[in-house]
């Protein structure tokens, strides 16, 4: 297929006029890219002088077979390609200037973007990141269930809760985000716009948090679930998962969904037990 078939441009409006309904079409599978662009939306146009995103759509016999978007800072997203397609896409790229530092999408499209990207440019790729994807389907409360309650956070948890972002970025060796929050960026790290739930101790003491992204194409993200190490294996997580996802049902979404460390068997056995069941592995690499 030929670059040709990618038809790129800075206007979301635009994009998404043409796009949305194939990014709403798998919402589950096209859940990164879904809340990317809209934050991107979101804030607008980019400040004077600087690099605004780029959106490509590929499309063939009318019809659009996939996107990419690449942020300001950098990160290319994308939804599934076969390899040649990939490459297409890394040769276009390179053509054009753009310079990604990272991509992030399902496993095998990662990989073979990489691969392509350090053909075209000799920059090196390097995993950084590697994850399953879970789909909620029917919702299973954890038994024994620990005792406590689910509550949604106000103003006066802002505190907690940042400090308990930091400590899972801490946890997962997530720099970035510990940077802004130090740097008292909130609202332009990742966890900004997020909806966050607390799992309290019936004495009304927080003990695990987890997050959820706002509704779009039908779609909610479960990201983060935090339980403060000397609190774990209490059955706090799952619980807290529990109102989450059952927060997100209620205000109508139809696909909800979290991503999991593969090298954690009890997360992953956690989130199956309630109802989660496994989708695809993602990847993110980052280029020299």
């Amino acid at each position: 297929m030929l670059p040709d078939d990618w038809h790129l441009t800075q206007d979301i409006d635009e994009f998404l006029a043409r796009a949305g309904d194939f990014l709403r079409s798998h919402p589950a599978m096209h859940n990164t890219p879904l809340t990317d662009i809209e934050k991107l939306r979101i804030r607008g146009a980019a400040e004077p002088g600087a690099e605004g995103p780029v959106f490509g759509r590929l499309e063939s016999g009318g019809e659009i077979r996939a996107v990419f978007h690449l942020a300001p800072r950098g990160r290319l997203g994308l939804t599934p390609l076969p390899a040649e397609q990939a490459d297409a896409l890394a040769a276009h790229l390179a053509g054009l200037g753009h310079s990604p530092s990272t991509v992030i999408a399902d496993h095998g499209t990662a990989g073979a973007f990489a691969d392509s990207w350090q053909r075209h440019t000799s920059a090196a790729s390097v995993l950084f990141w590697r994850t399953h994807l879970y789909r909620l389907g029917t919702l299973t409360p954890p038994q024994p269930h620990p005792e406590g309650r689910g509550r949604t956070t106000g103003g006066r948890d802002h505190e907690q809760v940042v400090r308990w972002c930091r400590e899972f970025c801490a946890d997962v060796g997530e720099q970035p985000s510990i940077d802004l929050i130090d740097a008292g960026s909130w609202g332009d790290s990742r966890f900004g716009d997020r909806h966050f739930t607390f799992w309290e101790t019936p004495d009304g003491t927080p003990v695990s948090m987890a997050a959820a992204t706002s509704i779009v194409g039908g779609m909610v993200r479960v990201d983060p679930v935090y339980t403060p190490a000397h609190l774990r294996g209490r059955g706090y997580a799952g619980a807290v998962t529990v109102e989450a996802s059952r927060a997100a049902l209620a205000a109508g979404a139809t696909d909800v969904v979290l991503f999991t460390d593969p090298g954690n068997p009890t997360s992953n056995a956690l989130y199956q037990r309630i109802g989660y069941v496994h989708l695809a592995d993602f990847a993110g690499y980052r280029f020299s």
